[in-house]
């Protein structure tokens, strides 16, 4: 059975954006906005993104009279939105984008508006490309980077309020507090002495492992913001810059050929806006929905009234606590979803304890290279989500027909995920003085049948997932426990 939505103003695309859509509609709904979550199969069937005002791609009514202001695409696989989408999904976004609808894209979802060679893969209303790094490892990168901006556009970011500043005393999003990059620590001194009020607005910008802008001489793009230095939180992969003597990078360059002092990305851009017909997009590879990043989430407010003309509530996104998650169940109805996210827990708590994860921020764990966590993060998050909703009739109907297939693969998933992560951290003891004792391409294979491809997903994984996702679609309407 399908259900639909009525439609709000702000419609975020669903489909293959996992933590990331999460965080997005999170934050949407934490700045008091009105938003729904769509398919890519919706809009293909003519569904959300009529004319602004009433009239839907195949001329039929609009489902709600106010219209669609904005489309909001999250971080995630491009290819997979795309598929989403479809060919009459992909002409339906390009459609109303021409006719005047805004559009928003983070991450993935300013890879899915850039200029494709293969069209299938892109909607291709930005004439920029997807520029490739000279090393994968440059990809890696997360955390805080200073950004340059561009003023006088309507869509530069704009200081916010100064009790909202992110801290320049190196507390990242853990609370814990870091020694200050030798950049960031001058830049901190600087500020101490002009003052804030002379200060160049530099604001500190979250990406998590990013794309890249092919940038064009082409008056129709104007970069908004651009990279600067990275900020107190940045990592290289697993590596965090800030515990590193300055000294070092230039070492590792000297001895084994590698950058990794982040300087490539000075100057790069960050955020790019332009037109397309009567409508308007703006692509950013930072997260600005990044939970209590202040200077992103100010900027994303500013966005959103911009491009809406809805009025926020605040400017701020909470703290996104998916260590202590609450639940909204009714007791008895969500046992096998509570059971896997404790199983879920347990097992991220034993790859911690293993050290092959860490915790990163309030909502994210952090990984060794090579580790599936990217995926563990998307489950996690995806069952701390669905277990904070209020089941809606549709959701409680669902979970009749699916409960038991999810707790059989839970378990499955659970015994599985528990033996993998200790082979692991014995194959990493033994490789010093028996390398081939445990069969790399046995761990392999048990890795793609429980996590899939660490980009394309699969195995028991997603199917957990898509469960999991799917409850969450039809719970929207519920308010997250964690914001009530």
């Amino acid at each position: 059975m399908r259900y639909m939505f009525a439609a709000q103003p702000i419609c975020i695309l669903w489909d293959a954006s996992h933590i990331w859509g999460l965080m997005a509609w999170r934050a949407v709904r934490a700045l008091g906005l009105p938003c729904r979550l769509v398919k890519g199969q919706e809009i293909a069937e003519g569904a959300y993104l009529g004319k602004p005002g009433g009239v839907s791609p195949n001329g039929g009514p609009q489902q709600s009279g106010a219209g669609v202001r904005l489309l909001l695409v999250p971080g995630g696989n491009a290819r997979l939105k795309a598929a989403a989408l479809g060919k009459n999904g992909r002409e339906a976004v390009r459609q109303w984008v021409e006719r005047g609808g805004n559009y928003l894209g983070f991450c993935g979802g300013s890879g899915l508006a850039l200029t494709h060679p293969n069209p299938d893969h892109g909607l291709n209303i930005c004439p920029w490309a997807r520029a490739a790094y000279p090393e994968r490892l440059y990809h890696l990168i997360s955390g805080h980077v200073r950004a340059h901006v561009a003023s006088g556009h309507e869509f530069s970011p704009r200081r916010p309020a100064e009790p909202d500043r992110q801290p320049v005393d190196g507390h990242n999003d853990t609370g814990a507090t870091a020694p200050l990059c030798p950049g960031v620590r001058r830049a901190a001194a600087r500020q101490a002495q002009s003052g804030a009020a002379s200060e160049i607005f530099s604001p500190s910008l979250p990406v998590w492992w990013p794309g890249r802008f092919a940038p064009e001489k082409n008056n129709h793009v104007t970069v908004l913001a651009s990279y600067g230095s990275p900020d107190a939180d940045f990592w290289l992969a697993d590596l965090p810059l800030q515990s590193l003597p300055s000294k070092v990078f230039s070492h590792w360059r000297d001895l084994y050929g590698l950058n990794l002092s982040a300087d490539f990305l000075e100057g790069q851009p960050m955020a790019v806006t332009g037109a397309y017909g009567q409508g308007q997009y703006v692509l950013s590879y930072s997260h600005l929905e990044t939970p209590h990043s202040p200077d992103a989430n100010a900027w994303l407010a500013q966005l959103l009234r911009s491009m809406t003309g809805l009025e926020p509530t605040r400017e701020n996104v909470p703290l996104w606590q998916l260590r202590h998650p609450c639940a909204a169940w009714p007791e008895g109805s969500g046992g096998p979803l509570l059971s896997a996210l404790r199983h879920m827990r347990e097992m991220l708590d034993l790859a911690v304890a293993h050290h092959l994860f860490f915790g990163r921020t309030h909502w994210l764990w952090g990984w060794r290279t090579g580790l599936p966590g990217a995926a563990c993060n998307n489950l996690h998050a995806a069952l701390c989500t669905a277990a904070s909703l209020e089941p809606s009739a549709a959701a409680l109907a669902y979970w009749q027909q699916v409960s038991p297939r999810f707790a059989k693969l839970e378990g499955l998933f659970a015994a599985g995920a528990e033996d993998y992560f200790l082979a692991c951290r014995l194959a990493e003891t033994l490789s010093p003085t028996m390398p081939d004792a445990i069969d790399k391409r046995g761990l392999d294979h048990q890795r793609e049948s429980l996590f899939g491809h660490p980009m394309n997903g699969g195995g028991i994984l997603a199917e957990l997932l898509e469960m999991t996702e799917e409850l969450v679609y039809l719970s929207q309407t519920s308010i997250p426990c964690d914001l009530a």
